[in-house]
């Protein structure tokens, strides 16, 4: 199946079941990687996803995905360095630290890191130190927020580690 196919016909599947399990879905991707074909569902929430979102989204996507050729599928969470795609994206994260990642050098640098000022017109903006950037939309490979892990980040996992808020002790 081609990535058109997979935009035309999976997505508004996989979508609308997002929808009715009131998550959002972030992408579609059918990835190779060695002689597998890894069929990929990102998910979201506000609060963040949870094993068993994924797990409940998984059976119910796999009889509208049928159709795809595809080895593993996987449902999963996009991450906390979730890749900004969406208009909506950029502007949550306006004033974050972000990396920008370019298909071709500029300046013989292909990798930019600054405080997102957003995205205007086709045009992302960041302010690197002094200088403010902007990239065409379509020149940019990946834009993705900065994650910087403090000591209190890492206390607050140990917490986590002991008892989730569930009340359970993670395994």
């Amino acid at each position: 199946m081609a990535q058109s196919d997979l935009t035309r016909v999976v997505e508004p599947a996989c979508r609308k079941l997002a929808d009715q399990q009131q998550v959002e879905l972030v992408d579609v991707e059918l990835a190779r990687e060695g002689a597998s074909r890894y069929l990929r569902i990102y998910i979201d929430k506000p609060d963040g996803i949870t094993l068993s979102d994924c797990e409940t989204y998984h059976r119910a996507v796999m009889p509208l995905v049928e159709r795809v050729d595809y080895d593993f599928l996987e449902v999963c969470s996009p991450g906390i360095d979730r890749p900004l795609k969406k208009q909506k994206d950029y502007d949550a994260h306006v004033g974050d630290l972000v990396e920008v990642h370019l298909y071709r050098a500029v300046d013989k640098c292909r990798r930019f890191e600054g405080e997102l000022l957003g995205l205007v017109e086709g045009q992302v903006k960041i302010m690197a130190g002094e200088t403010e950037m902007s990239f065409a939309l379509k020149d940019i490979s990946l834009c993705k927020p900065v994650v910087i892990i403090t000591e209190e980040d890492l206390a607050e996992g140990e917490e986590l580690i002991d008892g989730d808020e569930e009340g359970e002790a993670s395994r």
